[in-house]
């Protein structure tokens, strides 16, 4: 009997250890359709491995970008917390890296203009580089020029050409989802002007761990980030990261900052040391602080699924809020089907009458919550609870209540 081998995507050493395995389970964003239904549907494992040498947590590929992006039904836009963060975030940068109608700001991964045009009102030139065209169409209409490609060395050399380079380079939650993480990488340094910063988020790998966020595990986020995974990755293609800050999105992210390492202005900074010396203390740095992860997966799948068997032989109707990627993850693993939800709701157009990956779960719109009157509403997007809470308060008229599953199942009134 033979063991395949695998590379890490970031040193090319072999990967062995494992940090969680969460089965087979589809692509999170293949949502199926009624005449697709009853049609064969493709899982591929969900086991997220450790580099012991660079310690970067990562899944292997098993679908092209092509096959993941190219029709994307995922819209920035429909977060109304997340459009704030954006907007408080932009207001931001302006100030501090004086951007004004001279400068230029790229976005990479640029979706439906949901970050950009809070640049563009400003009158600073923009450009978005988003492979969906689909999504792409929606940032257009706002005036938010495009370009539709993947983003790697080779996209940035002829952006170069074509007289771009960009003072502020952003990258909001793509690090993650690129499965050739050197050639993006590559690209970043070849687009970036000579004294230019990058600004890119990412969840990070210590929240994650810590707050047992493993359904933001599935098949588009190739990799799983950590200050040290990134700076070695970054150091590689000659950049620094000087700069980080520890942002609420996504459970817990990271935004940092860097810059051409030829660009001696801007020193390391005491912020970005001391959570260098936080991972350390946390043990980032060993194989062995990954290794007690997956049974604390075990553990709260075990949970969740006690709750739900008792709500129901108990009687209780529950729905679920959210068909995002994290909660497929979830349900997958956890092998949550109608016999536990009666149904999702989503606010985007684009979801609704669709079915969730796997599960089969009808996708319908927010209003059907006040029609059935659901005993429990299982907030899948856990991250944006607060935001759902207040949107879907109403539910309480009738005495319903509010779950989320992350970091532990907790009922909320």
């Amino acid at each position: 009997m033979t063991t395949r081998t695998r590379a890490c995507r970031s040193c090319g050493a072999a990967l062995t250890a494992t940090f969680c395995d969460l089965g087979m389970s589809p692509p999170s964003n293949a949502y199926r359709t009624t005449e697709t239904l009853d049609q064969a549907e493709a899982f591929y494992p969900l086991h997220a491995w450790v580099c012991g040498t660079c310690f970067l947590v990562q899944l292997e590929q098993f679908q092209s970008p092509d096959e993941i992006f190219s029709d994307y039904a995922y819209f920035s836009s429909m977060s109304d917390s997340w459009l704030a963060h954006c907007e408080a975030y932009a207001g931001s940068a302006i100030a501090s890296l004086r951007l004004d109608t001279r400068s230029q700001v790229v976005e990479i991964a640029s979706n439906d203009g949901y970050l950009l045009q809070f640049f563009h009102k400003q009158g600073i030139p923009v450009l978005g580089i988003e492979p969906a065209a689909n999504v792409a169409r929606h940032a257009e209409a706002k005036g938010i020029r495009s370009v539709v490609k993947f983003f790697g060395a080779a996209t940035a050399r002829e952006l170069v050409a074509a007289g771009a380079r960009a003072d502020l380079l952003i990258g909001n939650n793509v690090l993650a989802h690129v499965p050739d993480l050197n050639d993006f990488i590559a690209g970043l340094a070849v687009l970036l002007a000579p004294t230019g910063t990058i600004n890119m988020e990412f969840p990070h790998l210590l929240r994650l761990m810590a707050e047992n966020q493993f359904d933001t595990i599935y098949h588009e986020h190739f990799s799983y980030l950590s200050l040290l995974a990134v700076r070695t990755a970054f150091a590689r293609h000659g950049l620094v990261i000087f700069d980080v800050e520890e942002v609420r999105t996504h459970g817990g992210s990271l935004r940092i900052h860097a810059r051409h390492a030829a660009d001696a202005s801007r020193p390391v900074s005491d912020r970005a040391r001391a959570l260098d010396a936080r991972e350390q203390a946390a043990g980032l740095g060993s194989l062995a602080a990954y290794g007690a992860f997956d049974e604390q997966v075990k553990e709260t799948k075990r949970a969740l699924l006690a709750f739900l068997i008792e709500a129901r032989r108990a009687g209780k109707r529950i729905a679920g809020y959210g068909a995002a990627a994290k909660g497929n993850t979830l349900l997958n693993y956890c092998g949550i089907r109608s016999d536990f939800l009666d149904y999702v709701v989503d606010r985007s157009p684009h979801k609704q009458g669709r079915f969730l990956p796997g599960t089969h779960l009808p996708i319908l719109a927010p209003d059907q919550l006040a029609v059935t009157k659901p005993d429990y509403v299982l907030i899948l997007p856990w991250n944006i609870a607060a935001e759902v809470m207040e949107q879907m308060a109403h539910i309480r008229s009738w005495g319903g209540r509010f779950v989320v599953p992350i970091p532990r199942v907790t009922v909320l009134a």
